[in-house]
C-alpha cells in the first residue's frame, strides 16, 4: 500500500512516494502549478498510476503552532483530492521542513539555481518519511 507525500506551494508541488511495504519515502517530482483543475488532475492521474491508498501531506501551521491561510488552502486542495480519488489524508506538521532539505541540499554541494528545481521534492520527502517512521 503505497503513500504520496505532498508538500503543497503556490508556484510548486513537492511530490514523494513510499515504496509498496511503506518503509521508505523517496522523491517522485516537483511539479509546477498551472491551474487548480490540472494541477488536481496531475495528482489523481499519479494516484491512480502509483495506487496510493493514503496521502501524507504537509500541514503549513504558523511557527506559534496556530493555522493560517496556507493551511486552508491546503486543506482545501487535499479534500478535493480524497474526495475524487477515495484516499485517506493524513496531515502532517510540516514547520521546517524546507529549512531542514535546503540544508540536505547544500551538504551534498547541490548549486543554488539546482535547489530551487528539488527543495520541494525533498521537503515531500521529508514529510512522507517521518510519517512512515512513525507508523
Amino acid at each position: 500500500m503505497r503513500s504520496l507525500g505532498i508538500d503543497f506551494g503556490d508556484a510548486r508541488i513537492g511530490l514523494a512516494i513510499s515504496d509498496p511495504i511503506g518503509f521508505f519515502a523517496s522523491g517522485l517530482e516537483t511539479y509546477n502549478r498551472k491551474n487548480p483543475q490540472a494541477d488536481i488532475q496531475h495528482i489523481l492521474n499519479l494516484i491512480k498510476e502509483k495506487d496510493v491508498k493514503t496521502l501524507v501531506v504537509g500541514l503549513p501551521l504558523n511557527m506559534d503552532g496556530t493555522e493560517g491561510i496556507r493551511v486552508e488552502k491546503t486543506k482545501e486542495f487535499c479534500e478535493q483530492l480524497k474526495d475524487l480519488a477515495g484516499v485517506d489524508i493524513i496531515y502532517v506538521d510540516e514547520r521546517l521542513t524546507t529549512v531542514q532539505a535546503e540544508k540536505m541540499l547544500i551538504e551534498q554541494n547541490v548549486r543554488r539555481e539546482d535547489r530551487k528545481k528539488v527543495i520541494d521534492k525533498v521537503a515531500a520527502t521529508i514529510i512522507l518519511q517521518s510519517y512512515l517512521d512513525k507508523k
